[in-house]
């Protein structure tokens, strides 16, 4: 999961390591990872210029909004449920 932003709100602060890759799409994805972990920190897509993307887990916080929008959910696992009410792309 992930949490988007229009990239004027969001400040990108130390060090990172990008890595480009093509989606099945054919879609431009750059990953932004930790160059100590390896966990990214943040990416951006081709498709959606001017939005920087945040996986939800980089947040320390447990009660991060509920998502409200799932992209990918008919990927996902079998055993994977999602809240109810989700708006699919």
């Amino acid at each position: 999961m992930q949490a988007r932003w229009p990239d004027n709100r969001v400040d990108v602060t130390g060090r990172y390591t990008e890595y480009v890759r093509i989606s099945d799409d054919g879609d431009e994805r750059r990953f932004r990872f930790c160059p100590k972990c390896g966990a990214t920190v943040f990416y951006t897509t081709a498709e959606r210029p001017g939005v920087i993307a945040v996986p939800i887990g980089a947040f320390a916080d447990p009660s991060f909004a509920q998502p409200t929008i799932s992209v990918y959910g008919s990927r996902r696992y079998p055993w994977l449920a999602l809240p109810d009410g989700l708006e699919e792309q």
